[in-house]
C-alpha cells in the first residue's frame, strides 16, 4: 500500500486547518487520505424523522469530504488524494486507519463527533492508542517560521519523539530546539537545597544531555540544533518556544519531567497552551 497521511475532518474550521496543515506535511510519494465519519446519533434518535432527512444528511457529509478534498489539492497539487466517508464512531474509525498510516492529523476542536477533541476524550484516545504519531492542529502560523520545538529527557519515549523532530527539520529545512528540564531532588519542608548541589546537578545535567544528543548531532549535521537544558517543568518551556515554532513534538511517555506525557499532566499542559501544532509521538509495540 502506499504511504499515506490521514487526515480526520467535519467541516469545521479547526478540521479545514488540519487538512491544509496535512496536505503541506504530505512528502513526496506519500499519498492523503481525508476522512469524515457521518456518526450515527442523527438515525438513532426514536423519532420520526421528515422524508429525505437521511438523503439531506448524507449530502451534507459528502458535501464536507469533497469540499476537503478540494482544498487538499489546491494545497498539494500532484499529491495522490483519497477520501473516506463512513457511518460509525469517529474514534473507532479513526484508530482503525491510523494503523497503516504514516501518521493522523485532526483538528483542536470540531462539530459533532470532533467536538472537545482537544479538551475531551477522543484526543486523548486516540494520541494514547495508536502507534502511528498522531498530529493535533491548533494556532497554524500564518507564515512558516522554521523552527520545531520538542521534549527530550533521554528515555526510550523521548528518543521516538526526538527521530520524528530530526525527521521533520530535514524535510522542512528547519532549525531544531532540544528542551532538556530536569527537576531538583525532594528536600525537607522549609528546606532549599545547597547552591554548590544545585550547581553540580545542573552541570551533570547538562553533561548527559549533551552526551545523549551527540549522536543525533552527528547524523543530521545539516540540522541546526539549539539544545536548551533548565531547570523546571517542560511544558513552560516547550509552550514559550512555541510562539516561533511550526510544530512542538512529545513523547507518549517519558521519566522525570516527561513521565505521563500523554495522560498526565504534560501532555494535558501542552496540548492546552501551545501555540502551534502537535505532534505526540509513540514508541513501537505500545499501542
Amino acid at each position: 500500500m502506499t504511504a499515506h497521511v490521514v487526515v480526520g475532518t467535519d467541516g469545521s474550521p479547526p478540521a479545514t486547518a488540519a487538512v491544509e496543515w496535512a496536505a503541506d506535511a504530505v512528502r513526496r510519494g506519500c499519498a492523503l487520505r481525508i476522512v469524515h465519519v457521518c456518526e450515527p446519533w442523527s438515525y438513532d434518535i426514536p423519532l420520526h424523522t421528515p422524508p429525505g432527512f437521511r438523503d439531506s444528511a448524507t449530502e451534507y457529509c459528502r458535501g464536507v469530504i469533497d469540499a476537503a478534498a478540494a482544498r487538499a489539492r489546491e494545497r498539494a497539487p500532484g499529491t495522490e488524494i483519497g477520501t473516506l466517508l463512513e457511518a460509525g464512531r469517529v474514534g473507532e474509525v479513526l484508530r482503525r486507519e491510523a494503523e497503516d498510516a504514516e501518521q493522523v492529523v485532526v483538528g483542536s476542536r470540531g462539530l459533532g463527533g470532533f467536538s472537545g477533541l482537544l479538551l475531551g476524550s477522543l484526543s486523548l484516545d486516540l494520541a494514547g492508542h495508536v502507534a502511528t504519531p498522531v498530529v493535533v492542529v491548533r494556532n497554524v502560523p500564518e507564515h512558516p517560521r522554521g523552527r520545531i520545538v520538542v521534549g527530550f529527557d533521554g528515555s526510550d519515549h523521548a528518543t521516538v519523539a526526538l527521530r520524528y523532530a530530526f525527521a521533520e527539520a530535514v524535510r522542512r529545512q528547519a532549525r531544531l530546539r532540544v528542551i532538556h528540564a530536569w527537576r531538583m531532588p525532594p528536600v525537607g519542608p522549609g528546606a532549599m537545597a545547597p547552591t554548590p548541589l544545585v550547581e553540580d546537578i545542573a552541570a551533570a545535567e547538562r553533561k548527559t544531555a549533551e552526551q545523549q544528543l551527540a549522536p543525533w548531532r552527528e547524523r543530521h549535521p545539516q540540522v541546526e540544533v539549539d539544545h536548551v537544558v533548565l531547570c523546571g517543568h517542560p511544558v513552560r518551556a516547550i509552550c514559550e518556544v512555541s510562539r516561533e515554532a511550526d510544530l512542538a513534538v512529545v513523547g507518549s511517555r517519558g521519566r522525570g519531567a516527561f513521565g505521563s506525557a500523554v495522560l498526565g499532566s504534560v501532555s494535558h499542559g501542552v496540548l492546552h497552551h501551545v501555540h502551534c501544532p502537535v505532534a505526540v509521538v509513540r514508541a513501537p509495540g505500545e499501542a
